[in-house]
């Protein structure tokens, strides 16, 4: 990780390490893993949580442009950080839990959301908010991204539901500390159980 970077991480993370839910930004291999379905093809993405921006370094190298990126960062060192290294990009400020209440885009032309928040950390409504206002803008086609230091998906069995979601294991990199599965959620579709 580059100085510049940690300085803010280890200042969010004294702050309150709750809300950074790491105690290291995650590393290169958790970034390919989780952006390796994503291209300049997919179209605008998202991005939630994206801290220092590693997740958005590897989606720049996988062909998305800057200037379809959305980052939705709720520490404002991270904020402020993303705003200088990544200047053609949208950096919001803001909870990405209130997504649902934002006007971010018309229509849903988001092809990818890849987030980097810690879902073991917080309550199913919360968990349930952030994923229900993320597929607001994606398209039909489009799909959310996360990683989890859990066992199994950490988005609950009861939100997938609720939502008419299903969750797909994509992999796991046991080259970040620490190792860390990563999951695609995509909308069902008719006749699937």
């Amino acid at each position: 990780m580059p100085f510049a970077a940690a300085i803010p991480f280890l200042r969010e993370w004294m702050r309150s390490p709750r809300s950074v839910a790491a105690v290291l930004p995650s590393g290169q291999a958790l970034a390919s893993l989780i952006t390796k379905d994503i291209s300049a093809v997919t179209g605008p993405v998202l991005e939630l949580g994206p801290g220092t921006g590693v997740f958005t370094q590897a989606l720049l190298a996988r062909g998305v442009r800057q200037q379809d990126l959305t980052l939705i960062e709720y520490g404002s060192d991270f904020a402020r950080l993303l705003q200088r290294r990544f200047p053609e990009a949208r950096v919001l400020w803001m909870d990405a839990a209130l997504l649902d209440r934002h006007e971010l885009y018309r229509d849903a032309p988001v092809g990818a959301v890849v987030c980097g928040l810690g879902f073991l950390n917080m309550p199913q409504e919360k968990i349930a908010a952030i994923v229900k206002g993320a597929f607001r803008y994606l398209r039909q086609d489009g799909a959310f991204y996360f990683f989890t230091y859990g066992e199994r998906c950490s988005v609950p069995d009861a939100v997938l539901a609720e939502l008419d979601l299903e969750a797909t294991h994509v992999g796991k990199t046991f080259r970040n500390v620490p190792p860390a599965p990563v999951y695609r959620i995509t909308r069902r579709w008719p006749g699937q159980g």
